[in-house]
């Protein structure tokens, strides 16, 4: 009787370990996927990506800024930047026209306007001679550099040790133009004003490149001016974009260095007989720069024989639009262009 007892009690545990079991197995095929907690962190930053956009290499988020600057580095810049100091002008008209606001800038060059709302801005230097010390002193949370110019370069090391950020830029072309107003528009939150001068200003310079008759194949030249000399400038250079894109030909392209911003041979030129000759002036003493033009140009007797020089085709540029960056002006810049090239085109 008595082994009957204990005969029942093992079969009793031998039947709840094998239910026990059972159990265990069967939770343990429970699909993982559909249990775990560790994809909501991916969730949520995939949550946070599709908030960000892209534009121009920039991305924005809702309290951030981040790009690749000019000197290959990274730079992430907290939005509504309030004690900005920029130091080049052209870039302080795109930041004024982005909605910014500044408590530094540089004197104005000779023929430039004082930019609005400026007025009340300390002056740091000028353009190739900055104040370091004046720019301390005025605790900028954001400093605008031009990287193309050495002497602002020699900066970053200063605001580096005294932890001040900053953002080293370029300007060439139009895409830089773009780019720079995207940027600026982004970090003042005014995408309103990023509509305004970036993608109606977009729309209005393709109209004009896509109405500009593409058969023609104008030659031209463009000329720059100053008191000391006279050179010539390629399709590479901001006059020289746009006159490309508007479907000429520039005789300084295919000349092997016989013209460039270094030579200027009228031998060439000659050759050329360019249908259009565009001059940039740049300096302070135009009647020094007018000066220079008749000596080194036109003094020579077969200039006066040029296509361009007979048609009236020889055309000095206004600085405002074709010297000083054109910026949200720049559709108006293709425009004039477009004129002086096709008349019969654009009235």
């Amino acid at each position: 009787m008595k082994s009957k007892k204990i005969l029942s009690l093992l079969l009793i545990l031998v039947l709840i370990a094998t239910t026990l079991a059972a159990c265990k197995t069967k939770e343990n095929d429970k699909p993982v996927v559909q249990t775990e907690d560790t994809s909501q962190p991916i969730e949520t930053n995939k949550d946070i990506d599709e908030d960000a956009k892209e534009e121009y290499g920039i991305k924005i988020t809702d309290k951030t800024v981040s790009f690749i600057d000019s000197r290959g580095e990274e730079v992430t810049l907290n939005k509504n930047p309030e004690r900005v100091v920029v130091l080049f002008n052209s870039y302080l008209d795109i930041w004024m026209k982005n909605g910014g606001s500044i408590v530094g800038k540089l004197e104005e060059s000779i023929g430039q306007d004082e930019i609005p709302g400026t007025e009340n801005a300390e002056i740091v230097g000028a353009l190739g001679s900055i104040s370091a010390e004046k720019v301390l002193e005025l605790e900028p949370d954001l400093v605008v550099l031009i990287s193309t110019q050495k002497s602002q370069m020699e900066l970053v090391p200063i605001f580096e040790e005294n932890k001040i950020p900053f953002i080293a830029l370029e300007y060439y072309g139009k895409e830089d133009y773009f780019k720079l107003a995207r940027l600026f528009s982004a970090l003042n939150e005014r995408e309103d004003l990023y509509e305004e001068n970036v993608l109606n200003v977009k729309n209005q310079i393709d109209s004009i490149i896509d109405k500009a008759p593409k058969d023609k194949a104008n030659k031209v030249l463009i000329m720059m001016a100053s008191a000391k000399s006279v050179t010539a400038r390629g399709s590479d250079s901001t006059v020289g974009e746009m006159l490309k894109d508007l479907h000429t030909i520039n005789i300084a392209d295919t000349s092997n260095d016989m013209l460039s911003d270094k030579n200027f041979s009228i031998e060439k030129i000659l050759e050329e007989d360019p249908d259009f000759i565009f001059v940039q002036t740049t300096g302070n003493d135009m009647d020094k720069v007018i000066e220079r033009i008749k000596e080194d140009v036109e003094s020579n007797p077969a200039w006066s024989s040029l296509s361009a020089v007979k048609n009236d085709r020889y055309i000095i540029l206004p600085k405002d639009l074709y010297m000083f960056k054109a910026n949200h002006r720049y559709a108006e810049a293709y425009e004039g262009l477009a004129k002086i090239l096709y008349p019969e085109v654009f009235k």
